[in-house]
């Protein structure tokens, strides 16, 4: 970690990562599962299909790729509780300030992702008779995969300031003690 910048490998990780979470979010919300209801004129009994599932796994992939993302990062700072200690300045406070946003921020961005995983791939099968006229199939509410990809690229943008502020922060040299054996202030002893 040259001048504070830190790495440009690790910078360049997070973003890539960071950005194939959010396409695959994209792409999740673009194929939700559609359902259709089916009468079945044997039974009187209605049923729901369900076009392809693939939307479940572009929303598992963005998870993957959004938390590896994290992890590395995380893995790399040592999570602010190990290594080196920060340098006391503005640049760990940044450091801190980012670090509790971008964590609130991935929580977020994450539970979306498999909130929205998991409820895509939940089918209603069977129905039963329709005394009703207006009847649907349950499907993902639109937005969820979304408000995950929105996250997502919040979580990237404050990773990156994250990182960069904590190698600002962990190398720039701590403020040097004054050295008290050449003082001018002393205590005499009495002769």
């Amino acid at each position: 970690m040259g001048e504070g910048k830190g790495s440009t490998l690790v910078h360049l990780l997070v973003v890539v990562l960071s950005l194939v979470a959010f396409g695959f979010a994209i792409a999740a919300e673009r194929r939700r599962s559609v359902g259709t209801v089916v009468k079945d004129d044997i039974t009187n009994s209605t049923y729901c299909v369900y076009n392809s599932d693939v939307a479940t796994g572009y929303g598992v992939g963005a998870f993957l790729f959004l938390l590896s993302g994290e992890s590395l990062l995380m893995g790399i700072t040592k999570c602010m509780c190990f290594g080196r200690p920060l340098a006391p300045g503005s640049d760990r406070a940044w450091s801190i300030i980012y670090f509790v946003s971008s964590w609130l921020t991935f929580l977020v961005a994450e539970s979306c992702l498999i909130a929205g995983a998991t409820r895509n791939a939940y089918h209603t099968k069977y129905r039963g008779m329709i005394y009703a006229q207006n009847f649907s199939c349950e499907t993902l509410r639109k937005g969820v995969f979304i408000a995950g990809a929105v996250f997502v690229v919040a979580t990237m943008i404050l990773n990156v300031y994250y990182y960069m502020y904590f190698a600002k922060a962990t190398t720039t040299m701590p403020a040097h003690k004054a050295n008290r054996t050449n003082s001018t202030v002393g205590m005499t002893g009495y002769a």
